[in-house]
């Protein structure tokens, strides 16, 4: 493209320039005042402020994260800047129907914010505390306010949390208990039409069977989108279908049935006009490889030309691999016996020995642990045939010690550690036992007997003090690419924000990339728009280009680096002042040089701006719904 002036503030010379899925091309790309002022051959830079050789590497606009939790970590670090360093410039919040678009929500009993995320988000209960009670606002609307008013890292696209509204229009306990009355409905319904109407991008809901409250006085409920039925989950959505906004969901895993209906949704044969339907999340589950298969031909029905739905599964572009602060995980939640370890504070121990030590808890845990492991059943024939219930994985051989206080088991997977207990038992005592080893064997494992008796021990010795973690789904390399390059599937699901110690996949975009990059510069171009244009289309925002005039937002990429970067080897455990905290994160040092956002440095040479989240960089995303 031609040059307007060559006053620029930064031009990129030579890089490979990917661009809304069209054909690479090396050419220079300028930028001024915030915004991509020319592209092109050969750019005059004779009065450019700055010049970047980008020779050798890939520009791309920058990267959205389409599933992510960081409701909370943007009132305490608006840098966001564990997203920034991978490239991501812009995030979707308020997915999976929880949000703080409703303030705080406490009533004098319950605390909304705390009841809500510490057991679906797995974040402890002192930091949504101190979170809830910095809140001063009370409407969706005045929260967007709130977000402009932020010193942005990325920007920032909201969806309306499901859970939370229903908590506005009827109360905590009420949502938690029946329908809404007519009253209700018709208060949930003009509060998303406005909402809507001002920016939000569309409506989170929630069906996964495991995710309950928090506090004791309703550990065994489900989070308040789950109460609502069919009928409100269809009023609500028309509102969507109308304004073309977007129905973010999950479904109801135990019933394929109740999904189909569900998703149904979505048709326009069935109600006229597609609705913009995503949903989490396609995996190549080990324990049960016929929920990747039916994801799939979800989504090809309900976007087949006879249903004509506008549907997309999120798919996960890495191993779907989770730590385990000793019985404390996500996937534990789908396992009664898990459950009622989950039940309990995060810093209550106590109550988690009595339960461990109960001959009742004792003998259904046992069971639970050794289903499908023994005999010839159906349990056994399930497990042997990779279809069994649950997604919780119970292989000790797959499950790897990340922590614990004993430094010498650290990085023996159970299995490992099983078998040398046995050993150490008997007297025959492996050559590296340690002192302390031996005794910790002799007072709390010496009456174990089979497994299921070695894990009990394993989380009454240790508790959370012991961090362990296993790998679910995407095992496999090439099957995972598929699926992210699936086009009826979106690369997603990141939960970027979420599960501070049991997660960590704020650099999959990169790594979906990595798996692109393998078929050349053509599938390479088809992911960057995946994750750019597409995802910014989807939820009708701004972004998603560097084309001229388009804010630049863009990124640096080198590739030989991207080629030889191994996520799975680059998570670290660091601690997060602004938590007062340990977090899982991830380190891609090297992969990205270079992320701008709306045309200033965030992140460059492996080290941050002086000034992410200190000025505004990132912008709300408000919705140009129609």
């Amino acid at each position: 493209m031609s040059e307007a002036n060559n006053h620029y503030d930064l031009v990129i010379k030579d890089a490979k320039v990917f661009n809304e899925g069209k054909t690479a091309v090396i050419e220079d790309l300028a930028v001024t005042n915030g915004k991509v002022a020319a592209r092109g051959k050969n750019l005059d830079t004779t009065n450019a402020k700055r010049v970047i050789d980008g020779k050798g590497l890939w520009l791309t606009p920058g990267l959205f994260d389409i599933h992510t939790h960081y409701d909370l970590e943007l009132e305490v670090s608006p840098g966001l800047p564990e997203s920034i360093r991978h490239g991501t410039t812009s995030v979707v919040i308020a997915n999976c129907s929880l949000g703080l678009a409703f303030g705080n929500q406490r009533d004098g009993r319950n605390d909304p914010i705390v009841d809500c995320f510490a057991r679906v988000e797995n974040v402890p209960k002192s930091i949504l505390r101190n979170c809830a009670d910095s809140v001063d606002w009370h409407t969706p609307k005045d929260y967007l306010t709130h977000l402009e008013g932020l010193n942005l890292g990325p920007n920032v696209a909201t969806l309306l949390p499901h859970s939370m509204l229903r908590i506005d229009a009827m109360g905590f306990e009420a949502s938690i208990s029946r329908d809404p009355d007519h009253h209700e409905m018709r208060k949930m319904k003009t509060t998303l039409s406005d909402a809507v109407d001002m920016g939000y991008v569309g409506l989170s809901t929630d069906a996964l069977p495991f995710h309950y409250l928090a506090s004791k006085a309703h550990c065994d409920k489900t989070i308040p989108t789950q109460f609502a039925k069919y009928d409100e989950l269809k009023t609500l959505t028309n509102i969507l279908r109308d304004k073309g906004a977007v129905w973010q969901a999950t479904p109801p895993k135990d019933s394929p049935l109740g999904t189909l209906k569900i998703f149904l949704l979505t048709s326009g044969r069935l109600h006229g006009k597609a609705l913009k339907t995503t949903v989490v999340a396609a995996l190549d589950i080990f324990n049960n490889w016929k929920i990747m298969r039916l994801g799939k031909i979800l989504s090809r029905l309900l976007n087949s030309r006879f249903l004509q739905g506008d549907f997309y599964m999120q798919a996960l572009g890495a191993p779907f691999k989770t730590w385990s602060d000793g019985a404390v995980t996500p996937l534990a939640e789908e396992i009664p016996e898990l459950r009622r370890l989950n039940e309990t504070d995060l810093e209550d121990r106590e109550a988690r020995q009595k339960i461990l030590n109960d001959p009742d808890y004792i003998q259904t845990f046992r069971a639970m642990w050794l289903k499908g492991k023994k005999g010839f059943g159906i349990d056994r024939i399930k497990r042997l045939l990779n279809m069994e219930d649950y997604a919780f994985n119970r292989t000790l051989a797959d499950m790897t010690v990340d922590v614990c206080p004993m430094a010498h088991w650290q990085g023996m997977d159970f299995q490992t550690l099983f078998d040398r207990v046995k050993h150490i038992k008997k007297g025959q005592e492996p050559a590296d036992m340690t002192e302390a080893e031996q005794l910790l064997v002799a007072t709390d494992f010496f009456w174990i007997s089979d497994e299921a008796d070695f894990m009990l021990q394993m989380l009454r010795t240790f508790d959370t003090d012991l961090s362990w973690c296993t790998v679910t789904a995407n095992r496999d390399p090439i099957t995972t690419r598929k699926l992210i390059m699936d086009p009826k599937l979106l690369p997603g699901f990141n939960d970027s924000g979420a599960h501070l110690t049991n997660m960590a996949f704020y650099d999959v975009n990169l790594r979906s990339l990595k798996l692109a990059a393998e078929g050349g510069d053509q599938d390479v171009s088809y992911m960057v728009k995946r994750l750019t244009k597409d995802a910014a289309n989807l939820f009708n925002v701004e972004g998603g280009s560097i084309n001229v005039g388009d804010k630049a937002d863009l990124i640096l990429i080198d590739p030989e680096q991207l080629a030889s970067y191994d996520g799975e080897a680059n998570v670290a455990r660091v601690h997060r002042e602004e938590y007062n905290h340990h977090q899982l994160v991830n380190r891609s040092e090297g992969v990205v040089p270079l992320v701008m956002v709306s045309g200033k440095v965030a992140w460059e040479d492996n080290d941050f701006s002086s000034d992410l989240g200190k000025t505004p960089m990132g912008q709300l995303l408000r919705a140009n719904n129609r």
